[in-house]
């Protein structure tokens, strides 16, 4: 869950990898998760697909245990608003969720009323998706 992620765990990271405009996004899931490198694109096991990743500085260390790091992953789920606008989270956002607006190297990002289905993005306006006031 997002809440849970401790800030500490964020300090070596030095850029934020998006691999699709983050714009029409009202909310991505973040975790962190245990990979082998510091810097290229994890595999991806998840059901969805993979949104964004961290990318660490030359001073993160590896787990002395399992040689792996510590890095977030961005996400989405298949029944996430972005694809399913009237589904499950119509209003809401799972409790992994942040805005993408509010994500920065080392910084966890927060829920906004964006990501929670309040007023729709601009990107989503254009596309003539509008979502209910909560």
């Amino acid at each position: 869950m997002s809440a849970l992620i401790d800030p500490e765990d964020l300090t070596h990271e030095v850029d934020l990898v998006w691999l699709e405009d983050t714009d029409a996004l009202d909310y991505v899931r973040q975790s962190l998760d245990r990979l082998s490198g510091r810097r290229r694109k994890p595999a991806y096991h998840r059901d969805g697909r993979l949104v964004g990743y961290a990318i660490l500085g030359p001073e993160a260390k590896p787990s002395r245990a399992s040689g792996t790091y510590l890095r977030r992953v961005f996400w989405l789920a298949p029944h996430d608003r972005d694809q399913q606008p009237k589904g499950l989270y119509e209003t809401g956002a799972p409790s992994e969720a942040v805005d993408p607006r509010t994500l920065q190297p080392g910084v966890k990002g927060y829920k906004t009323e964006r990501s929670e289905g309040g007023p729709a993005s601009d990107a989503m306006r254009e596309m003539g998706i509008t979502l209910p006031k909560t």
